[in-house]
């Protein structure tokens, strides 16, 4: 049986992950709060900012940029697309 959330990002209850995705006290809140669902939309919004902004995730500035934005995506205003961003059609 999958453990469920309370997911801060669908404001439902849905299966939850099953482990932290991410080190630190980030990680653990993610890990208690977080849904599967809302997990996979990060991922995605985190492929698109990588992409958009050229970011190469083992430089420590992007790393605390992407971090950055994680943090405001589940626990903040949200994060935001890049200025002129038109998603694929």
């Amino acid at each position: 049986m999958s453990r469920t959330v309370q997911c801060v990002l669908l404001k439902r209850e849905a299966p939850g992950l099953d482990r932290p995705p991410y080190p630190g006290e980030l990680g653990r809140r993610i890990y208690e709060n977080v849904s599967k669902e809302a997990w996979q939309r990060w991922v995605q919004h985190q492929t698109m900012l990588i992409n958009e902004y050229r970011l190469t995730p083992v430089d420590p500035k992007a790393r605390k940029f992407l971090e950055t934005e994680m943090e405001k995506f589940f626990f903040g205003p949200g994060s935001q697309a890049p200025e002129g961003y038109k998603p694929p059609s």
